[in-house]
């Protein structure tokens, strides 16, 4: 009878130490990339990406031939991202970065490298920080990834809770001296690149919360600049690229005063259509009642204080 067999194992190093060696190398490559906006040229073998990865193995075809083409054009992919994701398949080992690990992770959910996406989701919780959260955020709503988009919300609110000692139970003649530090808290990543590019279903779960710690006004003035950007973008007026965002702004937070001032500047530049400016100076008039209820009056964990507040039925949970 025979003896069974036994499994060995080399040493592993050596091995991913070679693979790695591969990685964009001309000998023996059999596939040649053309990658990103800066068109670098990037080398592979067929037989390695088509084992390793369905979207490469549909891509290449199962052997060369004129419906493959030469090179292969990936213009959406970064070149360093993509030189990340070829290492990965090559050694299952990547280094990640903070400045690219966004792109990484859209790649690996585009090319359905599902142990590269959770290596990637991993390390940008890691790596989290004001100037980040905006684009993790953007990335998580376009790509469905629930958990990350949580994530992020959840470190804006977190982060300006540091703040929020200054906002509790303020006397009005104090009020002067709580205006939101424009360098502290959420306010930081309110003015990042990240935040003006966000569409607008990346930014409505930011303005839904009840747990930012930034006040009305600056709310107020945060979606007026995404909207000024977005407008430049598209080309289109800046009251259309806010209509789908600034129904979620409290504008019956605001003090009369304020309530003013913004429907001054709304009729210069429209930004917040006039019914919903009506409708926060009927919160005003009624005070108590209907208008009083719901989301629109509901403060906010960084809403300031205002002398009308105490009329709004319900307090900040």
């Amino acid at each position: 009878m025979e003896t069974p067999g036994l499994v060995v194992h080399g040493e592993s190093a050596p091995f991913s130490t070679a693979l790695r060696s591969l990685v964009n190398n001309p000998l023996y490559s059999d596939v040649r990339f053309v990658v990103g906006q800066e068109r670098q040229e990037v080398f592979a073998h067929r037989c390695l990406l088509a084992c390793r990865c369905n979207f490469f193995q549909r891509l290449l075809g199962p052997e060369p031939g004129p419906a493959v083409p030469s090179p292969v054009v990936l213009s959406t992919v970064p070149a360093d991202a993509f030189l990340a994701v070829l290492e990965f398949l090559y050694t299952n080992r990547v280094k990640l970065c903070r400045h690219s690990v966004l792109e990484v992770l859209t790649a690996a959910v585009e090319y359905g490298l599902e142990e590269l996406r959770q290596l990637c989701l991993e390390f940008v919780v890691k790596v989290l920080d004001v100037e980040l959260v905006c684009e993790a955020l953007q990335v998580a709503v376009t790509f469905g990834l629930g958990p990350l988009q949580e994530r992020c919300i959840a470190f804006i609110e977190a982060h300006s809770q540091v703040h929020s000692s200054r906002l509790r139970t303020p006397s009005p003649t104090h009020l002067l001296l709580l205006l939101p530090d424009p360098f502290a808290g959420p306010q930081e990543a309110f003015r990042t690149r990240g935040f003006l590019e966000l569409s607008a279903p990346a930014l409505l779960p930011l303005l839904r919360s009840d747990k930012l710690c930034v006040d009305e006004a600056e709310l107020v003035l945060a979606a007026r600049s995404w909207a000024r950007v977005g407008a430049a973008v598209l080309e289109r007026p800046v009251a259309e690229v806010a209509a789908p965002v600034v129904r979620e702004l409290r504008l019956a937070l605001l003090a009369p005063a304020e309530l003013s001032a913004l429907e001054e500047q709304n009729r210069r530049e429209p930004l917040i259509p006039m019914e919903q400016i009506v409708e926060a100076w009927k919160c005003h008039a009624l005070r108590r009642g209907d208008a009083a209820r719901g989301a629109p009056c509901r403060r906010r964990r960084g809403t300031l204080p205002r002398e009308h507040h105490r009329f709004l039925d319900l307090p900040f949970k």
